[in-house]
C-alpha cells in the first residue's frame, strides 16, 4: 500500500472522528453516509473471510465451538495485522524496534523527555550492560544523549534529543494510520460497543 493511499484512509477515519462538530449544513451529508455506511455493513455481514474457511475446513473433524472460534481466531488475525502495522511504522522512519521502544519509554515521561538509565533498564528488562549497548547505539544514532544527573553524579540520565522525538513523533503517526485503516469500516456507535466487550473479555482475563 503507498503512502498517499495510507494517509487518505487516515484522513477519512479522522473526518469520521470529528464529523459531530460540523456544522448543521452537513447533516443531510451524514445521513447520507450513515445510510451509506448500513449498506456497508450489510454487505460486510454477507462476505466470507478467512475465518468463515477456517471454520468451514474444520467443521465435523474437530470439536469446537464455532462462535467461540469464530471470536478468537479474528482476534489473532486482528493482532497480527496490528503487528504488521507497527512493522510499517518501523519502515516508514527507519527505525529498528529496540530503538522505538527505548524512545517510547522516554517519551511517556513528557518533556524533556529523560529517565535514570537503571530505571531504563529495569522497564526494558535489560541487564547494564545490555542498556549501555543499546544507548551507545542511540545515542551514535543522535536519537538519545546521556547526561550526568545534577543532584547525584553518579546517576546517569537517559534524554530524548529533538530528532529523537521527531522520529518518534513519526513512528507513532504511522501507527496511527495502520490503525485507522483497521477500525475504518466501523461508525462510532460500532466502535464504542466493540470497545465494551473487548473490555468485558479482557476485565475476566485479568481479574481471575
Amino acid at each position: 500500500m503507498g503512502r498517499e493511499a495510507a494517509e487518505g484512509r487516515a484522513r477519512t477515519a479522522e473526518t469520521r472522528a470529528t464529523g459531530a462538530q460540523a456544522g448543521p449544513e452537513r447533516a443531510g451529508n451524514r445521513a447520507a453516509d450513515g445510510a451509506g455506511s448500513t449498506a456497508a455493513g450489510a454487505a460486510g455481514k454477507s462476505a466470507e473471510d478467512s475465518v468463515d474457511r477456517h471454520i468451514a475446513r474444520w467443521a465435523g473433524k474437530v470439536p469446537f465451538d464455532v462462535p467461540t472460534e469464530a471470536v478468537i481466531t479474528r482476534i489473532q488475525l486482528l493482532a497480527k495485522h496490528v503487528s504488521h502495522g507497527k512493522e510499517r511504522a518501523l519502515a516508514e522512519t527507519g527505525l529498528q524496534a529496540f530503538e522505538f521502544e527505548t524512545m517510547h519509554r522516554l517519551a511517556s515521561r513528557g518533556a524533556p523527555w529523560r529517565a535514570p538509565s537503571a530505571e531504563l533498564a529495569a522497564e526494558l528488562l535489560l541487564s547494564p550492560a545490555g542498556m549501555t549497548g543499546r544507548l551507545d547505539t542511540l545515542e551514535k544514532s543522535g536519537l538519545v544523549r546521556r547526561l550526568r544527573a545534577a543532584a547525584d553524579r553518579r546517576r546517569v540520565d537517559v534524554e530524548l534529543t529533538a530528532d529523537g522525538h521527531r522520529r518518534w513523533t513519526e513512528a507513532m503517526r504511522w501507527r496511527g494510520i495502520a490503525e485507522a485503516e483497521m477500525i475504518e469500516p466501523l461508525d462510532d456507535a460500532e466502535r464504542a460497543a466493540l470497545a465494551a466487550l473487548l473490555k468485558r473479555m479482557l476485565l475476566s482475563v485479568e481479574t481471575r
